[in-house]
């Protein structure tokens, strides 16, 4: 029982503190996931991969894949709440209040910045990320070659996933045929 309220507590955690979405709160719950002994570095990046490639918001699909593998299926229930539920409430506590403060000037400058340091967030994941995946030449030619796909051509992000992954997946067959590592 420690355990399911352990998740649920640091999981509420970082819902209630971080804003900005989930990717602001992967750092986090990378971090958190690395100092609870949950998930070593390798397995929390295995983990951002698959959850990314699932349907919904990552930071759930993370901490549902946290939580299952601690403590099964009332785990991933204990982190998925706790990661939800302090959204789930501002939303309800906004909902009430937005008339009286959507036109404050203060709030709108409250959310810039929120916003701003969401974006730096997103760019640390992004940069530890790389560090860990980015391990040889064909990592790299394949992020260009998906950002250039994505964001310059318009195309579709899940085409670029599977081409990609179908590039990757050539490579270490071949690797393999030939008796590489």
């Amino acid at each position: 029982m420690k355990t399911l309220w352990t998740l649920f507590r640091v999981f509420f955690t970082i819902g209630l503190l971080t804003f900005g979405g989930g990717l602001a709160m992967v750092p986090a719950i990378r971090r958190q996931a690395k100092e609870q002994g949950w998930m070593t570095e390798e397995e929390m990046l295995d983990c951002i991969a698959i959850c990314q490639s699932l349907p919904g918001m990552i930071a759930p699909n993370i901490c549902t894949y946290i939580g299952n593998r601690v403590k099964g299926v009332p785990g991933a229930i204990a982190a998925t709440l706790g990661i939800v539920l302090p959204a789930f409430l501002s939303i309800l506590i906004i909902l009430m209040f937005l008339g009286h403060i959507e036109d404050n000037p203060y709030v709108k400058g409250a959310f810039v910045g929120v916003q701003s340091a969401s974006v730096g967030l997103i760019l640390m994941t992004v940069y530890q990320m790389s560090r860990n995946i980015m391990k040889n030449w064909l990592s790299w030619v394949l992020a260009a070659v998906s950002f250039v796909l994505v964001v310059v051509l318009g195309v579709n992000a899940i085409l670029s996933i599977i081409l990609c992954g179908f590039v990757g997946w050539l490579s270490w067959y071949a690797c393999r045929k030939e008796g590489k590592k």
